[in-house]
């Protein structure tokens, strides 16, 4: 299963960021074969409007089954949820951390949107 965590960096040791559609990037990683790969969500950085929408349908595309982030608005987790994509809530600082608590069992996939739209 590939998870996706937002992240400003391209590494595990990179800081988990607490946006979803504003995230510089996202780290995929795959559970069943330890490898991961970056890709971009610069296009939904820069956009005046719709990041969470854009940046839900990039993790979609990269076959994400999970997210893990700091906190995801209505609109992205709507696209999110219709794609069966689960989303996880922390405040962990690093993807590493996140992706060691996702693994234990730490974090609970949540029920909705726990931010409003055009949260920054």
């Amino acid at each position: 299963m590939k998870v996706a965590f937002t992240t400003s960096g391209s590494n595990l040791d990179s800081p988990l960021d607490a946006r979803f559609g504003r995230a510089p990037g996202f780290i995929i990683y795959d559970i069943d074969t330890g490898t991961s790969e970056f890709v971009d969500n610069q296009q939904s950085l820069n956009a005046a409007q719709g990041a969470g929408i854009q940046a839900a349908e990039t993790v979609v595309r990269s076959g994400a089954r999970a997210v893990v982030t700091g906190h995801c608005g209505p609109k992205a987790f709507r696209v999110l949820s219709a794609a069966g994509v689960k989303v996880y809530n922390t405040n962990q600082p690093t993807v590493a951390a996140a992706l060691e608590a996702f693994k234990a069992g730490k974090l609970k996939p949540t029920e909705s949107a726990d931010v409003e739209g055009h949260w920054v």
